[in-house]
């Protein structure tokens, strides 16, 4: 099919890597296009730009088709090799700067009308500092039968005003891990807690409806974990919603952190008709 490119590492396909197969797609398409990824570790950090649309990234089978890198925000980087616009700033530092939570991720979507597929995109640094698998900047983006794997701030939905559907995804992390002020619906997922903390941090502005929307979702936990919260309000206003979702004994009776008193006068908080020992 001339509208699917065949990314392998084996040298099976037109590409051995993500990136180049997205290099070669052209801008503003109003086709749908796929990349097909096949079976395999892909150690690299992915950015589909803002002129890209209806691209599809499909994985060949979801647990043995990883996307993986391994920054941090805590890593020390030489401002030689940071963007101009922020060097000055830097330099007056002392040419060293960490990278920062924002530019950790292993994929950042720019752009609108992408869908991922049957794939993972996993952080996998050490617990040094929040590190991101999938960070989000554009709208209308699709994940089907994804996993995204991390620790801090593993799924980052990083742009006001964006939509974003989960569809029967897996999501792992320690804190905070599903975090940001986009809209996004989490249909089927499966979310897995591996510390006692925190699952979101919304921050939607307060012009937004609808934050973060849990629908037939279950929770899960480590072995050692004793005490959940379903999230904490990054920001005034944050929205959470879960709903018809499998909620454990180590949900805390309290549900929400209340983090600071102002961020908690405005917080919309929400539950509705959950299951399970943490859904009272």
């Amino acid at each position: 099919n001339p509208d699917t490119i065949v990314v392998a590492r084996d040298g099976t396909g037109q590409f051995r890597n993500v990136t180049e197969a997205i290099e070669v797609c052209r801008a503003f398409m109003e086709y749908h296009k796929v990349i097909y990824v096949k079976k395999g570790i892909y150690k690299e950090k992915v950015i589909i730009p803002q002129w890209l649309t209806n691209i599809e990234i499909c994985g060949e089978d979801r647990d043995q088709t990883i996307i993986t890198y391994d920054d941090h925000a805590n890593i020390v980087m030489d401002a030689r090799f940071w963007p101009a616009e922020i060097s000055e700033q830097l330099m007056a530092m002392g040419n060293r700067a960490i990278l920062g939570t924002f530019r950790s991720f292993t994929v950042r979507v720019d752009a609108n009308d992408i869908t991922f597929k049957n794939i993972t995109i996993e952080n996998n640094a050490a617990r040094l500092g929040q590190a991101v698998a999938v960070h989000t900047q554009g709208d209308r983006l699709v994940f089907v039968n994804c996993r995204f794997l991390g620790n801090q701030d593993t799924v980052y939905t990083g742009m006001p005003h964006t939509r974003i559907l989960f569809d029967h995804c897996y999501i792992e992390g320690t804190t905070d891990f599903i975090f940001g002020p986009s809209t996004a619906w989490f249909e089927d997922c499966d979310i897995y807690c591996k510390i006692n903390s925190y699952i979101t941090a919304a921050s939607t502005p307060q012009d937004v409806a609808y934050g973060y929307i849990f629908n037939n979702c279950r929770i899960t936990t480590a072995p050692e974990v004793t005490k959940m919260y379903l999230g904490r309000p990054w920001r005034d206003y944050g929205y959470t919603l879960f709903m018809n979702c499998e909620l454990p004994l180590q949900i805390l009776p309290e549900g929400w952190h209340h983090w600071q008193i102002e961020h908690e006068k405005t917080a919309r908080y929400l539950e509705y008709n959950n299951r399970g020992e943490g859904a009272s």
